[in-house]
């Protein structure tokens, strides 16, 4: 490793892309003084992607048997794909589920004495202690080299149970019910697009889908174990995730509370739009690469209270902005963990307070 604080983010997908960018242009005052990123394939269409980081600051890595396949459409890497891993004082690997497990059996365990930190994104169950930012910060430990930051909608979930359900450490949640109305794929992508809705099946006999499974070992590094349950939809949509809700408390609760409760909460973002269109432009216009950093968008007039202590309503899954907030602020962890609160608070600007 090399003097100086250096990120390195592996791929370039749709959290890849703009967490490179966001580190880029907050390069400063984050303390970081490079970023560098692999990219594993060449491909023309991807070439106007690469240079825009490029342009940015980024430095591009590749595999050295590929040098000349990028060269020969106008790419000049300037590392190769292990010395960029060698050099970096924190990876984050954002690539498909499954790969980067394969990185870190094949790469990351050999550099962790000399490297301070391995994030993975979204579906890497195994790779890491589970993390997301505002949820279980206190269960992350100076021992953990490896961390895992749970999917956005993990995320969004997460949230909503710490803001309803969990009052100084105690957990009153009584049953949470989620279905996870996903959209098809990002507008950056054409593959995967589904021409009608297409429902998902329960794999987890306890708890159906992988976001409850998420949900319940991210609680669990606080001692807290959760009885929840999720679904999840795909719609032929590319807007926006959105999720609806079932929160059953062991206390009482009224709709106004509730309201109260997200207006207050930092982390939550609130709006009046019942569109996922209108709130997906909204972050188009005034996020960092179209992404607000917020871990959900509450939909206020959704908001509905049965029993005394039954909270049912929707959420709108910002774009991948919050996984991206928890994957930069346990970077600035392992690099600053005395003064890493203070280097993010540059990244206000992108948490917003209403849409």
């Amino acid at each position: 490793m090399t003097d100086g604080n250096i990120v390195h983010v592996v791929g370039t997908g749709t959290i890849g892309e703009p967490l490179i960018g966001l580190l880029c242009d907050a390069k400063k005052d984050l303390g970081i003084d490079e970023v560098t990123f692999y990219k594993h394939t060449t491909n023309i269409l991807d070439r106007p992607k690469i240079k825009g980081l490029i342009n940015r600051g980024a430095n591009l890595a590749v595999s050295d048997d590929k040098v000349k396949d990028f060269q020969d459409i106008g790419l000049e890497p300037l590392y190769e794909a292990e010395e960029a891993i060698k050099r970096a004082s924190v990876v984050i690997d954002c690539t498909p589920k499954g790969t980067g497990l394969m990185n870190k059996e094949k790469y990351y365990l050999k550099y962790k004495k000399t490297i301070k930190g391995f994030l993975a994104q979204g579906s890497e169950f195994g790779f890491g202690k589970m993390y997301a930012v505002g949820i279980n910060d206190t269960a992350i430990t100076p021992k953990d080299q490896f961390i895992h930051v749970v999917s956005c909608n993990t995320h969004n979930i997460a949230v909503l149970i710490k803001t309803l359900a969990i009052e100084k450490q105690k957990n009153l949640l009584k049953e949470g019910k989620f279905l996870c109305i996903r959209r098809a794929n990002d507008i950056s992508q054409v593959k995967s697009y589904v021409p009608s809705p297409e429902v998902g099946v329960h794999k987890d006999q306890q708890m159906g889908t992988h976001h409850a499974r998420d949900v319940y070992h991210l609680y669990e590094t606080l001692g807290m174990k959760l009885n929840v349950f999720s679904s999840a939809l795909k719609l032929n949509t590319q807007y926006m995730h959105s999720i609806w809700y079932d929160i059953k408390l062991d206390s009482k609760i009224t709709k106004e509370e509730v309201i109260d409760r997200y207006n207050k909460d930092p982390r939550i973002a609130v709006t009046q739009k019942q569109a996922a269109n209108l709130v997906f432009s909204y972050g188009r216009d005034h996020g960092h690469y179209g992404r607000i950093l917020n871990q959900t968008v509450a939909v206020l007039p959704s908001v509905h209270v049965i029993n005394d202590n039954e909270v049912i309503g929707f959420c709108f899954t910002p774009q991948d902005g919050n996984s991206i907030l928890s994957s930069i602020t346990a970077a600035e962890r392992f690099m600053y963990p005395d003064t890493y609160e203070d280097n993010l608070r540059c990244l206000g600007a992108f948490l917003l307070q209403e849409v």
